[in-house]
Formats: C-alpha cells, sequence, structure tokens
C-alpha cells in the first residue's frame, strides 16, 4: 500500500474525531461567554484589582491603584455594598468613643416655661437611638399635647421620634388618641447603605424639627452639626469597608430545571420571597442565606416550574450574619451539597472551580471584618447591625 494511501485513509479516520473536538470547543467557548453575560461583572473583582468600582450612593469610586492595598483573595465575587475598597487585615481606623455631640440652641427659648427641661431632656439615655449615629433633636412643649400625626422630616433617611408621656415615660411615639406627651426626642439615622448624611442633609432635617416644634408650641434643641459628623465620618468609613456581600456560583454546563432547583433548594431550608429570592432563615426567623438567580432576575413559583436555569449565586451578607466563621462554614457546606445533587460546578466570576484555600482565606476575611464591628460594638447579626447596614 502507497504511503499516499495511508495518508489518505488516516485523513479519513481521524478528520471526524477533529470535527468532534473542535465542535466541542466551539461549545465550551459559547458556554463560558453565555455565563459571563449573565453574571453581567465578570470583571468585577473587586479583591483582584478589578478594572470596574463599586460605588455608593452613585458616586464613581477611585481607581484601584489609588485605593489600599486589598488581600490577594479568589472569591466568586465579594459585592462592596457600600463606595469602598476592602482593607488589610489590620483595621486602617481604630475607632475610640468620644462624648455625644454637645445640642445647640436653635430656637429662642419660649415666654411660657416648657413642661421639660431641654438640657435635662439632651441627657437621657434611651435604647432607640445612638448619638454615634442618630442626628438628635430635642423638643419640649409649653403644655401637653396628642400627636395628631406623623410629621414628615425626611425623605431620604430613617428617623425616629420617641414621645415623653404625662407620667414621665418615654417610648416610641404614635398618633394614639387621648395620649398625651410633654415631649419629644427625634433621631435622624445618618448612617446607612445610602451613605452618610451630607450637611445639607442635617440642615434640612432640623429646619422641619423645627417648623414642627412650632407647630406643637414647643422649644427646640439640636445637636452641633460639626461634633456630630466629627463622630459619624470616622463610624462611617468603618462601615463603609466591612459592608460586603460575598456570594458563589453554582453553574450547570448545560440547564437544570426549575422544578429539580427548587426542590434541592427547599430541602436545605430555603423559602422562596415574594421579593424573587430564596431566603434561608436562622432560629429567630430572620433571614441567614440568601439565593438569587445569576442574572438576578426574580424567581416566581411560575416560572420555576416551567423553564429551566443555568444556575444560581449564593449570597452571604457580612455584617447581618452572627458568628461568621460557624456560619461560613455552614454556608459552604450548603453550596457543596445543593452542587452534588444537581451537578452544578462552584466558581467565581471567571468560572474558575474554587478552591481549598480560597475558602480559608475569604473565611478568615470574613471573621476580620466582622471583628472590626465588634471592636466598635456594633455586633453583626444584631438589631444595630441591621440598622446600620440597611
Amino acid at each position: 500500500m502507497s504511503t499516499n494511501t495511508i495518508l489518505i485513509i488516516a485523513i479519513l479516520i481521524f478528520a471526524p474525531v477533529f470535527g468532534v473536538l473542535l465542535y466541542n470547543t466551539y461549545q465550551e467557548k459559547k458556554y463560558r461567554d453565555s455565563i459571563r453575560a449573565q453574571f453581567g461583572h465578570a470583571d468585577k473583582d473587586a479583591l483582584m484589582e478589578s478594572h470596574t468600582h463599586s460605588v455608593r450612593d452613585g458616586q464613581q469610586q477611585a481607581p484601584a491603584a489609588e485605593a489600599e492595598a486589598a488581600p490577594r483573595l479568589q472569591p466568586a465575587f465579594v459585592k462592596f455594598n457600600r463606595s469602598s475598597e476592602p482593607a488589610d487585615e489590620t483595621p486602617a481606623f481604630n475607632f475610640q468613643p468620644v462624648p455625644a455631640a454637645a445640642p445647640s440652641q436653635t430656637q429662642a427659648p419660649a415666654k411660657r416655661k416648657l413642661l421639660l427641661d431641654l438640657q435635662d431632656l439632651a441627657k437621657q439615655q434611651l435604647p432607640w437611638f445612638d448619638s454615634r449615629f442618630d442626628y438628635l433633636c430635642y423638643i419640649s412643649l409649653k403644655e401637653p399635647q396628642e400627636l395628631h400625626a406623623m410629621p414628615r422630616l425626611s425623605s431620604r433617611h430613617r428617623f425616629r421620634i420617641a414621645g415623653c408621656t404625662m407620667d414621665d415615660r418615654f417610648q416610641i411615639a404614635e398618633p394614639i388618641p387621648s395620649v398625651y406627651y410633654q415631649g419629644f426626642v427625634i433621631g435622624l439615622q445618618a448612617i446607612s447603605r445610602n451613605g452618610l448624611a451630607s450637611i445639607a442633609d442635617l440642615e434640612q432635617f432640623g429646619e422641619q424639627a423645627n417648623a414642627f416644634a412650632e407647630k406643637m408650641d414647643g422649644g427646640l434643641l439640636l445637636t452641633d452639626i460639626d461634633t456630630f459628623l466629627s463622630i459619624a465620618r470616622p463610624l462611617d468609613d468603618l462601615c463603609a469597608r466591612v459592608d460586603q456581600t460575598i456570594a458563589i456560583h453554582l453553574v450547570s454546563r448545560n440547564n437544570v430545571s426549575g422544578v429539580e432547583l427548587r426542590n434541592a433548594i427547599e430541602r436545605q431550608g430555603f423559602e422562596l420571597s415574594h421579593d424573587g429570592m430564596f431566603y434561608l432563615n436562622d432560629a429567630k426567623g430572620e433571614p441567614l442565606f440568601a439565593i438569587s438567580t445569576l442574572d438576578n432576575s426574580a424567581f416566581t413559583a411560575t416560572l420555576l416550574s416551567t423553564q429551566n436555569y443555568r444556575g444560581i449565586s449564593m449570597l452571604f451578607d457580612a455584617p447581618h450574619i452572627p458568628d461568621g466563621e460557624k456560619n461560613f462554614n455552614r454556608f459552604m457546606d450548603i453550596a457543596v451539597k445543593l452542587s452534588s445533587m444537581l451537578g452544578l460546578d462552584l466558581v467565581n466570576d471567571k468560572l474558575e472551580e474554587l478552591s481549598t484555600q480560597w475558602l480559608k482565606e475569604i473565611r478568615s476575611y470574613v471573621v476580620a471584618r466582622q471583628d472590626e464591628m465588634k471592636r466598635v460594638g456594633i455586633e453583626p447579626g444584631s438589631e444595630l447591625a441591621k440598622r446600620l447596614f440597611s
């Protein structure tokens, strides 16, 4: 048999094999491109010198090269809920307790004697307020009054009103008939995931509180803005640094049916919520972990029963979850179980398989950020944490 004949036979034999290999390579590339498109943030790994930067309240962040150096981790992705880069393991801000901001008179004392002394009112330690981030206003009335309607004091930041009743007890004020108040303490929550309230926000709140005091025929005392911000700014910097959500992606090389997906997720204790995400609640009924679609579209009962999915994202909101190390281990156990049950790959945004080393490093990172919170008296998962990180 001639050499040419042998060559022709070899080509005929191996050509289909090469064709299959080329087709598989094409399909693999197409699959990866599809997943990256679904994630929508394939280059947004903030812990790996991303070319895009998280923002808080619509403001673009400084380039990563100008930011503080970040630990060399490989998370699936870390979503920064505020406009801040992650810090080194050593906190950049060592919070030291300082005295509460001193009030300053903003309205001339009423000619008629007030029912409560404003300076004494400002010394009250009430459980609903924290002077580190609640900008406080004090109102004393000249005569007892009912609260007929809640005042409108801010459109951007939350506020609370505590009222002093006729038996000198404080309670959250409500417009209840026959309940008379001697005065009020109003706190504007100046730190949240919206960022720190601006001077203009605080001044506007003061003007609106003053109008409310005039309407109630009372005297007003406001916290000094500069003193308040000298306390609130460094605390807000710390909150911005620790305010992160860890996400792990579980993806399929083909598709997984919504019915199969829902059954597996619910077997792990998750429940579908009205907001289109699955939540696993703790013993108190509070959300612990969350599961979303890869593209952040809503899960619905109808869609889950009729369509297929490429995978899911599991979310770990670090400031909201107590005992970070223990619960992160539980979080990963659930991810591994779902991966096994559904035949899904655990990957990061670059579709790289997650390593054991990554798990150790990201767990240490979560613990370090939660330790920063604890050092300033903010227990992860506490009511205080939920107020600040909401």
